[in-house]
């Protein structure tokens, strides 16, 4: 290697040296030294080109969330900057590092009113956990180290690196190129509980008469999915989700009593939350989604909290304990404390109350599955999506029409994150990009990306980059002609008053074909389970269009439509 490179070299090796594989991005004028750089050297990167910088971010958050791995999206200075932002901040409030590099206008113009200037550093600061705009070409690799690790220690998040186009050209010294190995994944630099406070914890648990755990995306993130299950088995203690908590344990496991709450949350699943007299929360906010708005856990029910972010614990509730901690960490030091005390342990009955639960909220499920309809019923589309997908499969959601039907219905089969949705801040559009992210982080796997047509339309532009890639992803469309989620509210909050929520039907089948994608389009029950075994078999991108009953005359499992 030369003793000194330029600052668009230089950014190309900081981020090899971090372990980046794939990068997300769209080209753009300022960005021209950069792309010159992944050109002309030799690295281990594949650069993925999109069709819209909001789709590079998400597909850098579905890469991350499968990988656990920081997922690297890029554009270019003005507009570029201003659409990877939906991106970042979704990444960000879900604990899942991706690290967007805009590139800018040169520093020597600012001030002079030049095309596409904007304050990145202004515009992204509310939006990640680190954010600069570099503006010394030395400072590259050492800012690219300090975005790295502010991703993947503690509460891990998103970060932005603005790299204005002069200091691209600018020469940096090849021997501050280097990287911290622990930081190219993440939870880096795991932190344990303060002494006593996790003993304390199961104090209160064991205390209790009937608890409940709540799992956040924490426990996933953290890999603490066989430590929970270990604890949750020898105390037989039931075990609840947020949308983002599905895999802490598998939906299959005989104490998962699924999710919880307002968003694929049911009328069965909720009686165990208002029933408990401790609720567990680990790695999870306890936000509007998952208490149905702070409907329950009530007033003087008891509230334990495990959490790697302070900040989180006692935000909504009083909490008797709370652990501050890496979840993986904290849940070995419980089930330590808890070997010691292997024969003076309760069973709470957890195993039985879920399984009466799930059979009185399945057999609802399983009565409109079952049911012999001339419209399709979204209960249908997941019922036959249950019975064909791989074990191994990766599911992506759109929070629209299809997510909470995924939420409550599915049956993954082993924890871990197979089921990704974008549920911070809910953006339609996600879900067709995401799942490229997916497969490029996890190949070897089937990647099925469900959404609503007001969500496919956002971004079905991303179709041709699909094809490109030649990714075998399957995409499903619920299709109702409708921004189905506000006219279900508009039902319920507006007394039917519908407004400016319907749109004319499309021919999603039409649209993706004319993209390359192998496509069906399916009007009733009986052709479903064919197309998607189909489209499973099908050595390439498809997406089967499926005109279905709308939400607002559904039974969908909605507890609460306004989150």
């Amino acid at each position: 290697m030369k003793n000194t490179m330029n600052g668009a070299e230089a950014m190309v090796r900081s981020l090899e040296a971090h372990g980046v594989t794939h990068i997300f991005g769209l080209c753009g004028d300022t960005t021209l030294p950069f792309y010159d750089a992944m050109n002309r050297l030799e690295h281990g990167i594949t650069h993925v080109l999109t069709r819209d910088e909001r789709s590079a971010a998400y597909m850098a958050d579905g890469f991350s969330r499968v990988t656990g791995r920081v997922g690297v999206c890029e554009g270019p200075s003005g507009g570029g900057a201003t659409y990877i932002l939906p991106g970042l901040i979704e990444a960000n409030e879900s604990s899942y590092a991706v690290l967007a590099i805009t590139t800018d206008i040169s520093i020597g113009s600012y001030g002079k009113y030049p095309l596409t200037e904007v304050n990145q550093e202004v515009l992204m600061g509310p939006l990640t956990k680190f954010n600069t705009v570099i503006r010394r070409a030395e400072h590259i690799p050492r800012m690219v180290r300090q975005a790295f690790r502010a991703m993947t220690t503690g509460r891990s998040g998103s970060a932005h690196l603005g790299l204005p186009y002069d200091i691209q050209y600018d020469d940096v010294p090849a021997s501050d190129i280097w990287g911290d190995p622990k930081h190219q994944s993440y939870p880096a630099y795991r932190a344990a509980p303060e002494p006593g406070t996790a003993e304390a914890a199961v104090k209160a648990i064991l205390s209790a008469k009937s608890p409940l755990i709540v799992c956040g995306g924490g426990v996933v993130i953290s890999g603490a999915m066989e430590e929970l299950g270990r604890l949750a088995t020898r105390l037989d203690i039931a075990v609840g989700t947020s949308i983002s908590g599905k895999g802490a344990l598998a939906d299959t496991h005989p104490l998962s009593l699924g999710v919880v709450g307002s968003n694929g949350g049911t009328d069965e699943t909720w009686e165990m939350m208002e029933a408990a007299d401790l609720v567990v929360f680990m790695g999870c906010r306890a936000g509007s989604t998952t208490t149905s708005r702070w409907e329950a856990p009530r007033p003087g029910q008891r509230i334990v909290h495990f959490d790697n972010d302070p900040m989180v614990i006692g935000a909504n509730y009083p909490t008797e304990e709370g652990v501050v901690a890496d979840l993986k960490l904290a849940l070995q030091t419980v089930n330590a404390y808890l070997d010691g005390r292997e024969g003076d342990l309760p069973a709470f009955g957890g195993a039985a109350k879920v399984a009466d639960i799930k059979q009185r909220k399945f057999a609802k499920f399983e009565e409109l599955a079952h049911s012999k309809t001339k419209q399709v019923l979204p209960e249908q589309i997941i019922h036959t999506l249950n019975r064909n997908l791989p074990d191994d499969a990766i599911v992506v959601s759109d929070p629209g029409t299809s997510c909470p039907y995924y939420n409550a219905y599915s049956q993954q089969k082993h924890p871990g994150r197979q089921y990704i949705t974008n549920r911070a801040h809910g953006a339609l559009g996600y879900a067709l990009s995401a799942s490229l992210g997916a497969w490029f982080g996890r190949p070897g796997a089937k990647v099925v990306g469900i959404m609503g047509d007001g969500s496919f339309n956002f971004t079905c532009g991303e179709l041709e980059t699909v094809v490109r890639c030649a990714a075998p992803i399957t995409y499903v469309v619920f299709s109702n002609a409708n921004f189905g989620w506000i006219k279900a509210s508009q039902r319920d909050d507006c007394d039917k008053r519908y407004y400016n929520v319907d749109f004319k039907r499309t021919n999603h089948a039409a649209v993706a074909e004319a993209f390359g994608v192998r496509t069906w389009r399916v009007e009733k029950p009986e052709d479903l389970d064919q197309a998607l075994k189909e489209a499973f078999a099908h050595d390439g991108p498809t997406l089967i269009d499926v005109v279905c009953q709308p939400l607002e005359e559904s039974a969908a499992p909605v507890r609460r439509w306004m989150g």
